[in-house]
Parts: structure tokens; C-alpha cells; sequence
């Protein structure tokens, strides 16, 4: 599987959302930035980081960004990574983006996604500019580098983003 590479286009897509609605890249035409996670219910890594999830979707919406996380798993295998469970998990953890059902896995293997959460962090071109981990540890506590962070504000600022990739930790993107 071919993953995207930086400096490159990022693949559109058109996915459902839990809020009910169709969402695709292009609806974000005009942001700054998007940061598309890779992401789902039943892994441990991305419970630790589903507050930051909602965070930096706080801190960065005025500024023209949006988080969208994208949920690949093969819900047969895992049924906490269903539709349903998706809906009910972005109620209880009071998400504020927009998670979206790549129910045929098509989005996941056009970006080469491997990994959740796993970020790819797109330009107002459509460009790939980062992509990796949203930062070095679980453990909120332990955390040195804000990859994510630092990416965004690099780009925010105009400036050159110093780490364009990282090594994504978490769960395995489970394949039909």
C-alpha cells in the first residue's frame, strides 16, 4: 500500500459523519490547515489521546483548522468500531470535529494510513505538509514533543515545519 507523501495532493474523499451528514475534503476548502486522524473506537492509544483530540480542535478552530478524524476499522472484527459505537462514543466523549465512517476502507488505503491515531496534516492547497503522531507519549504528563502542534503553527506562521514526520504509535488500522 502506497502512502501518501509529503508535498503531495491528499486523496479526497466523501464520507458519513455521526452527525448524520456527508463530509468531504473539499467541504474545507477555505481552512488553513485540516489534520485528518486516523482513528476509532476500541484502541487504548487513541482513548489516551481522544481529549487532546478535542483540544486542539478548540484551540485551533479560530484559526482556520479543523480536525477530522476518520474511523477505517473493520467493524465485523471489532464491533466497537461500528457506526452505532461511533456515534455514541462522539457523544460521550463531546466531540467537537467532525468523525467520519470509511466503511470500505478506500480512504484509509489512498492516504496509506497504517496506524491510530495516525495524523496527516493538509495545507490550504490540499498539500500533505506532516504527517505522524500528534505527539511522543500517552501519557499526557510524559509528552516532550507536540509534533502536531508544532507542524501547525509552523504552517499557521508561514514558516518551514521543522519535523514533517514522525513515527505514528497506537493500534494497527484493522483491514476487512
Amino acid at each position: 500500500m502506497a502512502k501518501i507523501k509529503i508535498g503531495e495532493l491528499a486523496p479526497g474523499f466523501t464520507l458519513r459523519g455521526v452527525d448524520g451528514k456527508t463530509h468531504s475534503l473539499g467541504d474545507y476548502k477555505g481552512k488553513r490547515a485540516v489534520a485528518v486522524v486516523f482513528s476509532c473506537n476500541h484502541c487504548p492509544t487513541v482513548k489516551d489521546y481522544e481529549d487532546r483530540m478535542v483540544q486542539i480542535q478548540k484551540d485551533y478552530m479560530n484559526k482556520g483548522v479543523v480536525l477530522v478524524a476518520i474511523n477505517p476499522n473493520d467493524s465485523k472484527q471489532y464491533p466497537e468500531d461500528s457506526f452505532d459505537n461511533m456515534i455514541l462514543r462522539a457523544r460521550e466523549k463531546h466531540f467537537n470535529f467532525p468523525y467520519l465512517r470509511d466503511e470500505d476502507q478506500s480512504v484509509a488505503r489512498a492516504y496509506g494510513a497504517e496506524r491510530t491515531p495516525e495524523v496527516f496534516l493538509i495545507d490550504s492547497r490540499g498539500v500533505l505538509r506532516y504527517h505522524g503522531r500528534i505527539d511522543d507519549s500517552r501519557d499526557l504528563k510524559e509528552v516532550k514533543s507536540h509534533d502536531l502542534l508544532n507542524a501547525l503553527d509552523a504552517l499557521l506562521a508561514g514558516r518551514s515545519i521543522s519535523i514533517v514526520e514522525t513515527e505514528p504509535h497506537g493500534c494497527t488500522v484493522k483491514w476487512s
